[in-house]
Formats: structure tokens, C-alpha cells, sequence
């Protein structure tokens, strides 16, 4: 009976042995790596790069060339060989076309990536009798009245039929007026205009 035991417990354990091998990595092959690309943002449909964007520009197999990069104020980035690249204004393929143009100088038939991983240069602006009144990003297409909302909507004492939305056009700012009042009875719902980077709405 003890010799039986002895056998039985005897098997139990090599049982687990083999298991546990089985389970463990083998020590003559490498672990497996994960190669997690840049995260990234979905740039709006009329997205241009503009100053305090950061983005990551990838060379295919040229790793030395490839970078982060912030957007200056002056409008450029400064990358690997190329040094500054002009890119505010310009959309990402546009970049990746003239940032390939440039590398064709130091290698051939170089292959490039743009990728956007922060906007940081589209932002509205909205100030006066509003609960949360500061800077909000303009990631994506957002009216006058939606901006309100996100700003925790109109405080108790404001004029909600003298909201106006001063925009820059070139050198010169334009107005728009908005009357929340009329909005809320469903009268000239054209005033909700969409609003652009750089925009400022002021609620009196």
C-alpha cells in the first residue's frame, strides 16, 4: 500500500512538472514584442496644422529620421537631417509630401507618415455671463449654441438677445449677432452658425 502511495504521489507530481514547463517561455526564444504605434487623433474634415500641434512624423526603416515634433510659433517643426519644416497651414498629407521631398536628399525613395497626436491650435473662445466662461477646443464642427452648453449654459442675468460672435477674417474682425431667446422659440435658427478656430462669443 505505501509503495502504491508512493507511485501514485510520484506521478502527480511529474504531471505538474510537465505542466508548469509547458506554461514557462522557452529560455532560447526571444519574448514577444508589441510594437504600439503613435497614438493618434482624428483631425476635423477643414483641419489645418497650426502652431502648439504636435505631430509625429514616421519614416519607413529610417528610424533616425523619424520624430515627434511640436509646432512652433513661427509655424515650423525641426526634424532629424531636414532640420525646420515649414507646416502651419498646410494639411498632413501636404506635410508628408514635402517632408518626403526634403529626405530625398539623404536617402532614396524615402516613405513618410503624418500623424496627428495632439490639436492643441483650434480653439474658441466664449467670456461674459456664462457659467464656465475660458477656452474650449474645437475638435469638431460645433455651433454657438452647443459652445453655450459646454460653457454650463447662460447665467440667470444675461442679456440672451445681445450674444454676439466677433470673428478675424484676414485683418479685419466681423460680428455676428445671437439671440438665444429667439432660438429657444424656433425663430431664425440661421444665427446658430458653426463656428471657426479663433472665434469669440461674448455674453453680456
Amino acid at each position: 500500500m505505501i509503495a502504491r502511495a508512493l507511485t501514485a504521489a510520484s506521478l502527480v507530481l511529474l504531471v505538474a512538472a510537465h505542466a508548469t514547463a509547458a506554461q514557462a517561455p522557452r529560455a532560447d526564444r526571444p519574448a514577444d514584442r508589441t510594437t504600439t504605434a503613435p497614438a493618434a487623433v482624428t483631425p476635423p474634415a477643414d483641419y489645418v496644422i497650426g502652431p502648439e500641434d504636435v505631430l509625429s512624423i514616421v519614416f519607413w526603416r529610417e528610424q533616425d529620421m523619424s520624430a515627434d515634433a511640436l509646432v512652433r510659433p513661427d509655424g515650423r517643426i525641426t526634424l532629424p537631417l531636414l532640420n525646420d519644416v515649414e507646416v502651419a497651414g498646410l494639411t498632413p498629407d501636404q506635410v508628408r509630401l514635402r517632408v518626403i521631398d526634403g529626405a530625398k536628399r539623404f536617402i532614396e525613395e524615402p516613405n513618410a507618415t503624418v500623424i496627428v497626436k495632439q490639436i492643441n491650435s483650434r480653439k474658441v473662445y466664449i467670456t461674459g455671463n456664462v457659467e464656465r466662461p475660458g477656452t474650449f477646443p474645437l475638435l469638431k464642427a460645433t455651433s454657438v449654441l452647443q459652445l453655450i452648453a459646454l460653457a454650463g449654459g447662460l447665467k440667470e442675468f444675461a442679456k440672451a438677445g445681445d450674444i454676439v460672435v466677433v470673428r478675424s477674417e484676414g485683418t479685419s474682425q466681423v460680428s455676428y449677432n445671437f439671440n438665444y431667446d429667439d432660438l429657444k422659440s424656433r425663430k431664425n435658427l440661421a444665427q446658430n452658425i458653426l463656428l471657426k478656430p479663433g472665434d469669440t462669443v461674448i455674453v453680456p
